[in-house]
C-alpha cells in the first residue's frame, strides 16, 4: 500500500535525473554562459521576485485581467522563460548569485540574502502536474467547437501558471518569501479598510447580491476597492490564515501587534461583505488551521492539554458560530438563507445555471468545450434555461469539468493531493526542526481548503486578484519541497 501511495502521489518522482539526461537541456548551454556574464541576470531572482510583489500590491486595484495587471504578467512569464532557459545544469539547487562562497559571514545584504537562499529543486512533482493540467486545457483548445474563444483562455490559464512556476522558483529564499507575503498582507489590508468605510458610510450596492425580499436585504454589503462583495471575501481569506501566521512566524512585538491587527480588521471586512461563500470558506480554513497548530504543538504539549486542546479549539470555533447566529440578526438571516433551497434568489440562480452546465458536461464529458469564460460564453446560451443569463458556473468542479471535461477535472483533483501531500511532508519535517517556516504551511493549507470550499458554489476564484493568490498558496507549498524529505515517523 505504501508504495502504491508513492506512485500515486509522485513521491518517488525525479524530475532533476530527467533534466540533466534531456538533450534540450545541453543545447541551451550558449544561453547559460551568456547569463554568466551578465549581472542582470546573476540577479534574476531578485528580479522575478520584484515582479511578483508588484503583482501583488496592484491586483486589488486594478478592475479587470486587460489592465495593467494582464501586462504584469506578461512580463512575469517572460521574465520566467528567461531565467529558466538560461539556467545552470546544477542550478536545480539554486542559489542567488552562484559566485558567492557557501556560509561565509558576511555584512553585505546581498550575500546576506543569496546565503538565506534555500537549496531546493526548481522542479517538483507539483510543476509535473501543474504542466499536465495545462496540457490537457490545450488538447482541450484543439478539440474546442469554439476553437478562437477557448485559446483565449488557454493564454490567460498559460499565464496564470507560467507565475506559479516563477513564484516557486523565488520563494525558495525564506527573506524573499517574507517580503511576497508582507506585500500582499499589507495591501489586503489597505483593502480591508477601505472596506469597512464603506460599511460605516452606508455603501450603495453596484448589482443585486442579496434577495429583495429578504431580511437582510437592506444591510449594505462592502465591496472595497474590487467592485463585488463575494470577490473581496475571496481575496481576503488567504489575508486571515497568513496574518495569522504570521503572529507565530514575526519575531518581535511590533510586528506581531501589526499580524493581531490584520487578522482583526481583515476577518470584520469579510463578514462586512455579507458573502455566505467566503463565510463557509472562512469556517472551514479556520477549522483546518487548527487542526494544523494543534499537530504542531502536540509534539510539546503535556498530556493533559495533548488530549483536550483540540476538542476546545474546535469547540470554540462550534460556540463562536451558534453564538453569532443566535445574538447577531443580520448574520442569522445570511446563514438561513443557505437552507431554504430555491426560496432564495441567489440559491435558485445557482441551481439553475448548475443544471445547465451539468447538461453541457454530459454532451462534451471528456475534454469540454475548452478553457475560459470567452468560451463559456459562447456555448452557454445553448444550455441555459430562460432568465438565466450566466459568465461562469458558479462552483470550481462543474467550471473544470465542462471547460476541460473529466480528464481536466481528474488531474486536477490530482494535483491538489499531490500539492497536499508534498505540504504535508514538510510540515513533518519542519515540526521536528522547530522551524518556524512551518507556519506559513499551514497558512497554505488551510487557505487552499478554504477556497475550495467557496468555490464550490461561486467561481470569483477565476478573477486574477483571486487567481494569482490560488497559485501563489500552491508555489509556497512548492517552494519547501525537498526530495529527500520523506514524512517522519512521529
Amino acid at each position: 500500500m505504501n508504495s502504491i501511495w508513492q506512485s500515486l502521489t509522485l513521491s518517488t518522482l525525479s524530475l532533476q535525473q530527467w533534466r540533466s539526461a534531456s538533450y534540450l537541456n545541453r543545447l541551451l548551454n550558449p544561453l547559460r554562459r551568456w547569463r554568466q556574464s551578465s549581472f542582470m541576470l546573476r540577479w534574476g531572482d531578485l528580479g522575478g521576485a520584484a515582479l511578483v510583489g508588484l503583482v501583488f500590491a496592484i491586483a486589488p486595484f486594478v478592475s479587470d485581467d486587460k489592465s495593467s495587471l494582464a501586462v504584469l504578467l506578461t512580463a512575469c512569464a517572460g521574465f520566467w522563460l528567461l531565467l529558466t532557459v538560461s539556467d545552470d545544469n546544477g542550478s536545480d539547487a539554486g542559489s542567488l548569485s552562484p559566485g558567492l562562497p557557501e556560509f561565509q559571514p558576511t555584512r553585505n545584504f546581498w550575500q546576506n540574502l543569496a546565503q538565506s537562499y534555500r537549496a531546493s529543486p526548481l522542479s517538483t512533482p507539483i510543476h509535473f502536474l501543474v504542466l499536465l493540467y495545462w496540457s490537457i486545457s490545450a488538447v482541450a483548445t484543439g478539440l474546442s467547437p469554439v476553437k478562437r474563444a477557448a485559446l483565449t483562455g488557454l493564454s490567460k490559464l498559460t499565464l496564470y501558471l507560467i507565475l506559479f512556476a516563477l513564484m516557486a522558483r523565488v520563494l525558495r529564499s525564506p527573506r524573499i518569501r517574507s517580503w511576497i507575503i508582507a506585500i500582499y498582507l499589507h495591501a489586503a489590508l489597505a483593502v480591508s479598510v477601505y472596506g469597512i468605510q464603506q460599511k460605516m458610510s452606508g455603501v450603495a450596492a453596484l448589482a443585486t447580491w442579496v434577495d429583495p425580499t429578504s431580511p437582510s436585504a437592506k444591510e449594505p454589503r462592502v465591496y472595497s476597492y474590487l467592485g463585488n462583495p463575494n470577490l473581496l471575501a475571496a481575496y481576503l481569506l488567504p489575508a486571515i490564515a497568513l496574518s495569522l501566521m504570521a503572529f507565530f512566524v514575526w519575531r518581535h512585538w511590533g510586528p506581531k501587534l501589526l499580524a493581531a491587527t490584520m487578522v482583526a480588521v481583515d476577518s470584520a471586512c469579510l463578514y462586512f461583505t455579507g458573502s455566505r461563500g467566503g463565510w463557509i470558506g472562512f469556517a472551514v480554513m479556520m477549522l483546518v488551521l487548527v487542526i494544523l497548530l494543534f499537530h504542531w504543538w502536540s509534539l510539546y504539549m503535556p498530556r493533559f492539554w495533548r488530549t483536550l486542546a483540540l476538542p476546545i479549539g474546535l469547540g470554540t470555533i462550534a460556540a463562536v458560530i451558534v453564538l453569532g447566529v443566535l445574538v447577531i440578526e443580520p448574520f442569522r438571516d445570511r446563514v438561513s438563507s443557505i437552507f431554504v433551497g430555491r426560496n432564495d434568489s441567489s440559491n435558485n440562480f445557482r441551481m439553475n445555471v448548475w443544471s445547465a452546465v451539468i447538461e453541457m458536461i454530459r454532451d462534451r464529458p471528456i475534454l469540454g468545450i475548452g478553457p475560459g469564460n470567452v468560451a463559456f460564453n459562447k456555448i452557454y446560451p445553448i444550455y441555459q434555461r430562460p432568465r438565466f443569463t450566466a459568465l461562469s458556473a458558479y462552483s470550481i468542479p462543474l467550471e473544470i469539468a465542462v471547460e476541460t471535461g473529466v480528464v481536466g477535472l481528474t488531474c486536477f483533483l490530482w494535483l491538489l493531493l499531490v500539492t497536499f501531500n508534498v505540504g504535508w511532508k514538510q510540515i513533518q519535517r519542519l515540526r521536528l526542526a522547530r522551524n518556524r517556516d512551518g507556519f506559513w504551511l499551514m497558512g497554505a493549507i488551510a487557505t487552499l481548503l478554504g477556497l475550495l470550499s467557496h468555490g464550490f458554489v461561486d467561481t470569483v476564484w477565476y478573477r486574477p486578484q483571486v487567481n494569482t493568490l490560488w497559485w501563489l498558496m500552491i508555489a509556497l507549498i512548492a517552494s519547501y519541497y525537498s526530495p529527500e524529505a520523506e514524512a517522519p515517523e512521529v
